[in-house]
């Protein structure tokens, strides 16, 4: 094995500056494939290699798949690599919470809710008060709430701010306070819950703060520029007493500020930390020179952004090929080609990406790609964990874990069907309230619930046994052990296999599925391969998490899950205004929306290695309807010298100024933007709709809140109208006044 002295030596002089640097707050602004996981891995071995213990180290990814890969490079190049601290926000706060939040009133044996689980909750709250769902969307209300966490907004601290706010305000806030009180009893915390209480924990309990102030002095936090208010201070609180915080991350690359990332965060880091270093890695060593100048030029063109400038010592690489078709079907069809022509030259079908701005545009692709024959994967589609057999027995494995979380017994205790229906379930939950226990607890005291039929108590009483035997089995066995257990008592693959259907036969393969998983697990877990232990790996698992490069297929994702990855070839398809940029980006009086777009547009030229496409349609097919969109504005920051323009096949080839060859046929269609032709046409005023409100009235929004209309103009079938909210998280918004319900006050 190499010393880490030599390994240090192989690296470039920005890397090995970072490595070095090793005191002190460090800003680390490393551009799109420029070797930052590299540098991380290096920098803690460095840092053990100078008699740093590795449990004073902390390394922070966003990603499971990101903390494994670093992991797995630190032990390589190092003895003592595994002993670090790798891990997720997410999966840190649990360890901690886990050995700590009994310090403020939960049990260490907490369950964790994913977002399926939190939507039922919500859903049972609005029941119990009363509220109208389809006033109150639970989704919506999720929303709200999980942004109020991510700001470290308490449910009592939302409830005093809504006093002297709306109706929808103040009804929001009974709903946060009733959903916390819910999660309590059970025992529960949601996910936005992970980092807020963690944070809670550290204000409320400054002994325990200094605790694991002292244990994590080096701390090192990738993709920085995606971290939300809540993750900031985690680690403002942490880093507080050492200051030997690193952060990685690329301001051009913050995509996630519609969940509730800040870009701030990277672009203040000087000020919020004094005598910060900052050193950039600005030297590529994924993309060609083609592809990298493009992506400057466009992100250039965004004023919220530290000065950098991607760069590789390898000259050429192909040009960019733009290719406006003339439809939506024809542009599935040329990318499928050139697939296809890729293949026939050596190339396998995973070195080629299809990346879209929204998730709609997958469908026609993939029509296309299954008549063509052509193998692909589709990411974005039902999580595996999210599919009903795997959440049945998932469920039987949380109320082992945790018998006083009402949701999971509530999901199980008629799968498979034992007799016990909605209205012996109503019985017990009404016992529950008057008694002031919680469900499973009623469960438990079937016999005394005089309004359940003698079928119904025998069967519940069956069912609390089932679990109180499977809670004895757990204490002993491994998590696939007792899922072998379940399966085998509840009989629930025997009944899909009566069903006979592919189907049936799908789920089971999902079920076993589940049982590697497993042991996959175990395997990877011999310490602590408990139920427990086994839950919370699974509740923390993120959609890229299941990316993998050993399948020899086609990737189809959005942008935004293209993140991190990387392609030798790359399609970016639907190329136009209104899809990229969106059309709430480009309607939006806000600047930092359109930047938003831009740095997603950054992102995906980047995951192009040698080769990149971006597609647009003539028309298309939106709402039911034929549609034509301009060519993305983002092809006019791309300069012509570094594109060829195609046609469905056709390629005409720019000449080294940046002129078109001509050809008679066929014709090019190549965007205009210098001159565009004034338009003077008034949209038609619509026949059988009129607003009841003016300029100047005050008018509700079912999310947004009140606001001021400031401008109203017709639009067709609608009227385009133009509100300035009294929140000033939502500001002015452009809505079609019918379609988004604006009522008058």
């Amino acid at each position: 094995m190499e010393t880490i002295e030599q390994l240090i030596e192989r690296l470039n002089p920005m890397q090995k500056k970072a490595v070095l640097t090793t005191e002190g707050p460090l800003l680390l602004l490393a551009g799109a494939g420029s070797g930052k996981t590299r540098v991380l891995t290096h920098r803690i071995a460095y840092l053990i290699e100078k008699g740093v213990r590795p449990f004073n180290i902390l390394a922070i990814t966003f990603t499971n798949k990101a903390a494994r890969e670093m992991k797995e490079r630190v032990a390589a190049i190092t003895e003592k690599g595994d002993e670090v601290w790798v891990s997720t926000f997410h999966s840190t706060c649990v360890k901690l919470l886990r050995r700590e939040i009994d310090k403020i009133g939960y049990s260490n044996r907490f369950s964790i809710y994913d977002s399926d689980d939190s939507e039922r909750l919500i859903k049972l709250v609005l029941k119990e008060l009363n509220i109208d769902d389809k006033r109150f969307p639970p989704r919506n209300i999720l929303s709200e709430i999980g942004n109020s966490k991510d700001n470290l907004i308490s449910a009592e601290e939302y409830a005093d701010n809504a006093i002297n706010g709306d109706f929808f305000k103040k009804t929001y806030a009974r709903i946060y306070t009733e959903y916390q009180n819910k999660l309590r009893e059970n025992n529960a915390l949601d996910f936005d819950d992970l980092i807020f209480m963690t944070v809670e924990l550290f204000r409320k309990c400054p002994e325990i703060l200094e605790k694991y102030q002292d244990r994590f002095k080096y701390i090192m936090v990738d993709e920085y520029q995606d971290t939300n208010a809540s993750q900031y201070q985690l680690i403002k609180l942490l880093s507080a007493k050492h200051h030997n915080l690193c952060v990685v991350g690329d301001d051009d690359q913050s995509i996630y500020g519609w969940r509730g990332a800040d870009i701030k965060n990277i672009l203040n880091f000087e000020n919020d930390f004094k005598n910060t270093s900052v050193i950039k890695l600005e030297q590529n060593y994924r993309s060609t020179n083609v592809i990298l100048d493009a992506a400057n030029e466009v992100i250039k063109h965004n004023y919220t952004r530290k000065d950098k400038k991607l760069w590789t010592d390898v000259d050429g690489g192909d040009k960019i090929i733009y290719c406006q078709c003339y439809n939506d079907f024809k542009e599935a069809e040329y990318v499928c080609e050139q697939i296809k022509k890729g293949v026939e030259k050596g190339k396998k079908y995973q070195d080629f990406a299809i990346l879209y701005r929204n998730n709609s545009l997958s469908r026609i692709m993939e029509e296309i790609l299954i008549r063509q024959g052509i193998p692909y994967r589709l990411f974005g589609g039902t999580r595996f964990y999210d599919r009903k057999e795997i959440r049945d027995i998932l469920g039987y494995l949380k109320a082992i874990n945790n018998p006083n979380d009402d949701l999971p017994i509530r999901r199980i205790i008629n799968v498979p069907k034992r007799g016990i229906g909605d209205t012996s379930i109503g019985r017990v939950s009404q016992y529950a309230i008057d008694k002031n226990m919680s469900f499973y607890e009623a469960l438990s005291n079937v016999e005394n619930i005089d309004t359940l039929s003698p079928k119904a108590k025998k069967s519940i009483s069956d069912f609390v046994r089932l679990i109180e035997d499977l809670r004895n089995c757990a204490e002993t066995m491994s998590a696939s052990e007792i899922l072998d257990k379940i399966l085998a008592v509840t009989l629930y693959i025997e009944e899909l296999r009566i069903e006979r259907t592919e189907q049936a036969n799908g789920r089971i393969e999902n079920i076993h599925e589940l049982l590697n998983k497993a042991a996959q697990f175990e395997d990877q877990n011999p310490d602590d391969a408990s139920v427990s232990a086994f839950l919370e790996d699974v509740a923390l698992v993120a959609d890229v998490d299941a990316f993998t490069e050993d399948q020899d297929t086609t990737v189809l994702m959005t942008l935004h899950s293209a993140k991190g990855l990387e392609f030798d070839t790359v399609f970016i398809i639907g190329f136009e205004e209104g899809i990229f940029p969106s059309y709430m980006s480009t309607q939006s009086a806000n600047m930092n929306a359109m930047e938003e777009e831009r740095r997603l547009c950054y992102v995906g030229i980047t995951r192009a290695k040698k080769q990149l496409y971006l597609t647009t349609a003539k028309s298309r097919m939106h709402n039911g309807k034929h549609v034509s969109n301009l060519t993305s504005r983002f092809l006019k920051e791309i300069p012509t010298a570094d594109y060829e323009n195609a046609f469905q096949g056709v390629e005409i080839k720019n000449k080294a100024k940046g002129n078109i060859e001509e050809t008679p046929q066929p014709q090019i269609i190549r965007p205009n933007f210098r001159k565009r032709p004034v338009n003077n046409y008034k949209m038609p005023v619509p026949q059988d709709y009129n607003p009841d409100f003016e300029v100047g009235d005050k008018v509700r929004h079912f999310k947004f809140g009140i606001g001021q209309v400031i401008d109203i103009c017709a639009a067709g079938a609608d009227y385009e109208v133009t509100v300035d909210f009294d929140m000033p998280q939502y500001g002015k918004k452009k809505l079609m006044a019918k379609l988004s319900k604006l009522k008058k006050l």
